[in-house]
């Protein structure tokens, strides 16, 4: 999938139930290219399952989503396009928050560089 910077993301009536626990009810979301979106909430309201669903590592109950007008909802993760800072920085310690944050990017770029002769 092409680069999803500068494409509209869509929650479209996304549910989420762990057994009888209904995590996300029917989540609508529209988001255009250059918004910036802040999700507040008590914890255990679903802000990190809607993120977890959109980047492809939960799958939602019921409901899809949309990237750049394409169905992702049952697209596998490496081919969304799409990543996750999360608040604790655990994943790597040794970084400080501006490498942990950069280095999704610096990894793709890498990677883009590299090229069998």
């Amino acid at each position: 999938m092409a680069s999803t910077s500068g494409v509209p993301v869509k929650f479209d009536k996304i549910a989420k139930s762990f057994g009888v626990v209904r995590v996300l009810e029917e989540l609508s979301l529209d988001i255009q290219p250059g918004e910036f979106l802040v999700l507040l909430g008590a914890s255990g309201s679903g802000k990190t399952t809607a993120l977890r669903i959109l980047a492809g590592l939960e799958t939602a109950s019921s409901g899809r989503i949309t990237i750049g007008g394409n169905d992702v909802t049952d697209v596998l993760p490496k081919y969304r396009d799409v990543s996750m800072v999360f608040q604790s920085y655990a994943l790597y310690p040794h970084k400080t928050v501006a490498e942990n944050i950069g280095f999704p990017p610096r990894s793709r770029s890498a990677g883009a560089d590299r090229s069998i002769a």
